[in-house]
């Protein structure tokens, strides 16, 4: 009865926190989707637009990369990338990792400024250096395809795992796929169906249909092991 019991709080403590994950992917950065998914819905704020300007023109950065999202969403303005970008830019320059992300993927779609995947990369690397979980993932995205970088699968699968690690659903999904795939790493089973699970709870749909295929070629052994490793990232997601 005692070991039901502890098997039980555990389970809830892996439920807890894969829904908290899963709640805080609603108010990320936007980031492009994987293909084949639909990106989220964010929600919507009213600005404080004479406020933010204002602290921007004194050089806070974070107002000029909140003024660079005003700009880049039209809240309350004309949605306008130039401006955007410009103050993106000024917000980059002073280290704000939030802003060298949205400054990276306007240069990797060419919005506000001429599209350049070398500069995306570089701003995506900025941030990524400071543990940005998005722009760990988009750099990664760059090695995989060779954009703006020589493609690089090791240089891959590391921004992925950090990424990863942090809690960000797709680079979840891509590490996933990987050690199901055996892509730059030999298959591992218990760590696809790791990365896999917890990238399906939090609402990849091609995961979690990947997650079932793999779990019937599964020996019970590895789908232990697997269990075990969600579990204990699920804890260690709880002690932070």
């Amino acid at each position: 009865m005692q070991k039901t019991s502890f098997s039980l709080v555990r389970l809830l403590v892996v439920g807890l926190v894969l829904a908290g994950v899963a709640l805080a992917v609603l108010f990320m950065a936007p980031r492009f989707s994987q293909p084949g998914e639909t990106a989220k819905p964010e929600p919507v704020a009213t600005p404080d637009l004479a406020g933010t300007r204002a602290g921007a023109e004194r050089g806070e950065a974070e107002a000029q990369k909140n003024l660079g999202t005003i700009f880049a969403k039209g809240l309350g303005v004309k949605q306008d990338y130039k401006e955007a970008a410009r103050w993106y830019r000024s917000a980059a320059d002073q280290g704000h990792a939030g802003a060298q992300l949205a400054l990276g993927e306007l240069y990797e779609v060419g919005q506000g400024v001429p599209r350049d995947e070398a500069e995306a990369a570089n701003w995506y690397r900025h941030a990524a250096e400071q543990g940005l979980a998005g722009a760990q993932y988009s750099l990664a995205a760059l090695y995989v395809q060779g954009k703006g970088v020589s493609a690089n699968e090791a240089e891959a699968l590391k921004w992925y795992r950090l990424a990863a690690e942090q809690g960000d659903a797709l680079a979840q999904y891509n590490l996933g796929m990987r050690y199901y795939e055996g892509r730059g790493v030999p298959p591992e089973p218990a760590q696809a169906y790791q990365w896999l699970s917890l990238a399906g709870a939090q609402g990849i749909a091609d995961a979690a249909r990947t997650c079932d295929a793999l779990k019937s070629r599964m020996t019970r052994e590895q789908l232990n092991e697997g269990r075990r490793r969600v579990e204990s990232f699920a804890i260690k997601k709880t002690a932070k």
